[in-house]
């Protein structure tokens, strides 16, 4: 049975472009009140004014900008119940010779730390909004080997654990918390590389396909799970096998 978000209140990262944009559009076009946090003012104003919703300005990176765009959410709009914790970056930095860590800090700050930030500043008023759900986008590189972006690919395997791990913890505050693991899908982020990636075998998904995956995140029971989205299947959690017991002689 699909949510009622009509009359939630939704806080998107990374939302003025890509997929956030499109979960703004998707959660407005069905009545909830949306939060465009993003570091580009102009795309992000525009957005949130053609959506009757509220911008506010946001790096990720910094954990009190986080807390200022659930604060905004919340005196705007009265409380929070959904947080799309979308903001990411590539960042094609390797581990060899070509290493750098600015690169490597600048990747592992928005893409990790961004998502840590956000939930620890949502969670609070979601909490005294009665609940809800924090959803995390990640990557299917958070979900398998990514040898031609493995720092990319380490901050998206954090960003999995984290979900997983935090999914059975604000349960009982009647939060849900889950990861969007969709393949590279034709946004800003892979700008420049679509062939690149296609020659690679990856086939690039619509934002639309991802849209929908996030609508069944919602629709959905569970908690801690992390929900692919590939070219030609269904969006459903990644089965994960279980850890290996000890050996019993």
């Amino acid at each position: 049975m699909a949510l009622d978000v009509d009359g939630k209140v939704a806080l998107i990262t990374g939302g003025s472009n890509g997929i956030g944009e499109g979960v703004a559009r998707h959660l407005a076009g069905n009545g909830a009140h949306v939060v465009i946090a993003d570091i580009d003012g102009a795309r992000g104003r525009a957005l949130a004014d053609e959506l009757d919703g509220h911008y506010v300005q946001t790096d990720v990176a910094d954990p009190a900008a986080s807390t200022s765009a659930v604060a905004a959410a919340v005196e705007t709009f009265g409380g929070l119940h959904i947080a799309h914790l979308n903001a990411g970056v590539t960042s094609w930095c390797g581990m060899g010779d070509d290493f750098d860590p600015e690169a490597y800090r600048r990747s592992m700050s928005i893409n990790l730390d961004g998502v840590v930030y956000g939930i620890a500043a949502a969670r609070p008023a979601i909490k005294a909004s009665g609940g809800g759900t924090i959803v995390a986008t990640a990557s299917m590189a958070g979900l398998v080997a990514t040898p031609f972006d493995p720092i990319y690919a380490a901050n998206k395997h954090a960003v999995v654990g984290l979900a997983r791990s935090l999914g059975p913890v604000y349960e009982p505050e009647g939060i849900r918390v889950h990861a969007l693991c969709p393949s590279f899908a034709h946004t800003n982020i892979i700008k420049g590389s679509e062939q690149t990636l296609l020659d690679m075998g990856f086939p690039i998904i619509d934002v639309a396909d991802v849209v929908d995956a996030f609508q069944r995140i919602l629709d959905s029971d569970g908690t801690g799970e992390c929900w692919y989205v590939v070219a030609g299947r269904e969006s459903e959690p990644f089965r994960f096998r279980n850890a290996p017991g000890p050996r019993i002689d």
